[in-house]
């Protein structure tokens, strides 16, 4: 019965920590951007591992000003907004970073853009539930 115990807590604890997601960082701007743009990532990727959201979106704004073709760049705004629950302007920056880095598979997992799968093509992409966050009648609207 002992033995017994011992695994099913063992059992509990495997699968608590298999659930739980690492959080999403900032990336590097490729090595070809501005050294501002650089500088400004950098410094903002600071910024948002202490927590300072509005320090970082500032300063990722401004790198995506120094390099507007940079998906990264772009990737790393969209995050902090995010974070700072402005999900209509980090949807559009996801979208943007994917349509300048479209083989990036750490862009295409972003929020915006995780229902729809990798861009890469031998992997099925899995179509958005319609029904997800419809309404519902509130008298039941079921046959009686």
């Amino acid at each position: 019965m002992t033995l017994l115990a011992v695994l099913l807590v063992w059992g509990l604890s495997a699968c608590a920590s298999e659930s739980k997601v690492k959080g999403r960082e900032p990336l590097l701007l490729a090595p070809n951007v501005p050294q501002a743009a650089q500088q400004y990532a950098s410094q903002g990727t600071g910024a948002y591992k202490a927590g300072q959201y509005d320090e970082a979106k500032s300063l990722f704004a401004q790198a995506v000003s120094s390099a507007p073709n940079s998906g990264e760049a772009h990737y790393n705004l969209g995050l902090v907004l995010f974070k700072l629950g402005d999900t209509g302007a980090a949807r559009e920056h996801f979208m943007q970073a994917a349509n300048l880095a479209p083989g990036n598979k750490v862009i295409w997992d972003s929020p915006a853009l995780s229902p729809y799968g990798s861009p890469d093509s031998n992997i099925p992409k899995k179509e958005p539930d319609p029904y997800r966050g419809a309404a519902r009648s509130p008298g039941g609207g079921g046959p009686r």
